[in-house]
């Protein structure tokens, strides 16, 4: 079983695709890191004028792989390492990246996903998708960067519903709550995301530069700076009795105890 993050250009457009198979495309360290380096170099190929970001095989994210975890995730230091050179250095490289990002969502988009999502401009979706971050069956919060930006993306309301609650919700109820542009039939998804990648390539790119600039201001005085002081003793949880059994409880297919 192989996980990758792959980029191909074609003319102004460029595609990056999550590919882990039979996880749903869920996130592995490697392919966090995989991210964050092809964000990279799209700041340096002045020729593009769009980046649709999808999945692979019918999936967007369904998260982050989750038999990793228990390599890593229960000592503090280990943990923040994870959380803040791994998974928000590559969600930091896809904010900043200048092109408008166009996002292809299919069935799953859970948890990380929800995070890679929450990066791009403009998300469409198949009628069939589904969105949540359950990760409080799990035993563990979402990280306070990651939880700003999915709550300044998905509103108020669903963000606490989704993390409290552990809520799944279908496309329709994101589309109402301003996250998604336009719902579609998954057999026209694709097709449509193309046209709407290349109707923003053939626009004037110093101008969607600059509005990308704008927005990223925007945003950076917002709830960005205000996670800051959680910093510190956000990852305190790692060796928590909650946390090792939500994650022993999922990995043994059985309902947790807390």
């Amino acid at each position: 079983m192989t996980s990758s993050v792959g980029l191909r250009t074609e003319g102004p457009l460029a595609f990056v695709t999550l590919a882990n198979s039979g996880r749903l495309n869920a996130m592995t360290r490697a392919m966090w890191r995989e991210l964050r380096e092809v964000f990279e170099r799209l700041a340096h190929q002045p020729a593009l004028r769009c980046v649709v970001v999808g999945g692979e095989g019918g999936a967007f994210c369904a998260g982050g792989d989750i038999s990793e975890y228990p390599s890593f995730r229960f000592e503090v230091e280990q943990l923040r390492a994870f959380h803040e050179d791994e998974v928000w250095a590559a969600l930091a490289a896809m904010l900043a990246c200048e092109l408008p990002l166009v996002a292809c969502i299919e069935g799953a988009c859970m948890g990380a996903g929800l995070e890679i999502a929450s990066c791009c401009d403009i998300r469409l979706a198949g009628e069939s998708a589904k969105f949540g971050a359950p990760i409080a069956k799990l035993g563990f919060p979402m990280a306070p960067r990651e939880a700003a930006l999915v709550q300044g993306a998905i509103g108020d309301v669903l963000a606490r519903d989704m993390l409290l609650a552990a809520s799944v919700h279908g496309a329709e109820r994101l589309r109402d709550a301003g996250f998604l542009l336009r719902v579609l039939p998954d057999a026209e998804l694709r097709a449509e995301v193309l046209a709407h990648a290349n109707r923003i390539a053939a626009l004037a790119p110093a101008a969607a530069r600059l509005n990308k600039a704008t927005f990223a201001a925007l945003r950076q005085a917002g709830a960005q700076a205000g996670v800051a002081p959680l910093l510190a003793s956000a990852y305190d949880y790692a060796d928590s009795a909650e946390h090792r059994e939500g994650i022993a409880a999922f990995l043994a297919k059985r309902p947790p105890v807390f």
